[in-house]
C-alpha cells in the first residue's frame, strides 16, 4: 500500500501494491489491506494498475465502501482503466465509486465522456 497524498489531506490517495487484477484470489488481500485504513480516514484508491475486475473484486470494493461509510468516511476509486470503468458502469457503481478529483487534483486516467 502506497500513500501518495499526506494524511492531512481531505482524502488520502492510496495504491494497492502490485495488483494488476481485482479478481477472486486478490479480493481478500485488498479488503485485509485497506479495511483498517478506510475505518480511520477517507481514501481514494488509485486503480491505475488494475486492468481486470470480476464479481469478487466488485464485492471487495463494495465491502470497503461500506466499511468507510460506517466509520463516517468516504471511499472512492480513481485512475480507473476504461475497461474497469465499463464494468463498474454495467453494474451501476461507476457513479457511486469513481471520483474525478482528490484534494483538488485531477484523479482520472481517462477522459470523462
Amino acid at each position: 500500500m502506497n500513500s501518495i497524498l499526506n494524511e492531512s489531506a481531505e482524502m488520502v490517495l492510496m495504491t494497492p501494491n502490485g495488483m494488476t487484477e481485482l479478481v477472486r484470489g486478490t479480493d481478500h488481500r485488498l479488503v485485509a489491506e485497506f479495511a483498517p485504513v478506510v475505518r480511520e480516514r477517507s481514501v481514494a484508491l488509485d486503480l491505475a494498475g488494475v486492468d481486470r475486475i470480476d464479481a469478487a473484486g466488485i464485492a471487495a470494493l463494495i465491502s470497503l465502501y461500506g466499511c468507510a461509510r460506517e466509520a463516517g468516511h468516504r471511499f472512492a476509486l480513481c485512475n480507473v482503466s476504461e475497461r474497469v470503468a465499463e464494468i463498474l458502469t454495467l453494474v451501476g457503481l461507476e457513479r457511486v465509486l469513481v471520483c474525478h478529483q482528490v484534494a483538488g487534483q485531477p484523479c482520472v486516467a481517462r477522459t470523462a465522456a
